[in-house]
């Protein structure tokens, strides 16, 4: 599947739909929630964001979720190593084949409230690979227009792009909650 050429922002935490359907009024972003769809694959989601002519895509669902869930889920005990190692092949073969693409950005919605081992994934394993490509961001407050994505989009950080998915994802059995980023330091 061809890659888009707008600027994808995937959006994590419990707030993402909230924050997202903030985006959906304005012209130059093309903006869903896929959390009501929790069926939309992968493919779906690329088809979707195929079809885009605007600059910016933004929505909640996250072509490594699985490799997420299951990195998760290893360290708290709830999978084996080899379910992990499973869900990183199946990423890293998908993105080969171009049926999946990291978004540009991830924007984490209120970070300080995730769970632990989900915040080591996000701003620890996630950010380790581009640190400029995951933007921590404050929990949006419905009442106030200012809090949405909106600024957010009118001054994204630049920087390298993410590396080739092959050549990082396969590294993430290596990188444990409370250690991740500390290369070498025992």
């Amino acid at each position: 599947m061809e890659a888009s050429t707008s600027t994808t922002l995937v959006v994590v935490g419990d707030e993402a739909p909230a924050a997202i359907r903030s985006l959906t009024r304005l012209a130059n972003v093309r903006a869903t929630t896929f959390h009501d769809l929790p069926d939309a694959s992968d493919a779906d989601v690329a088809r979707w964001s195929a079809h885009s002519t605007e600059p910016y895509i933004v929505h909640d669902h996250d072509p490594l979720g699985h490799v997420a869930s299951a990195w998760v889920e290893f360290f708290e005990e709830q999978v084996t190593l080899g379910v992990l190692e499973l869900e990183i092949d199946r990423a890293v073969e998908a993105a080969g084949r171009h049926l999946i693409a990291v978004p540009d950005y991830y924007v984490v919605i209120h970070p300080e409230s995730l769970p632990a081992t989900w915040r080591h994934w996000w701003l620890g394993v996630i950010a380790a690979a581009s640190p400029s490509r995951v933007i921590p961001w404050p929990a949006p407050d419905p009442d106030r227009a200012d809090d949405s994505l909106v600024p957010l989009l009118r001054k994204l950080p630049t920087g390298r792009a993410w590396p080739e998915v092959e050549s990082w994802l396969p590294s993430v059995v290596r990188q444990v909650p409370d250690r991740v980023g500390l290369d070498g330091v025992a």
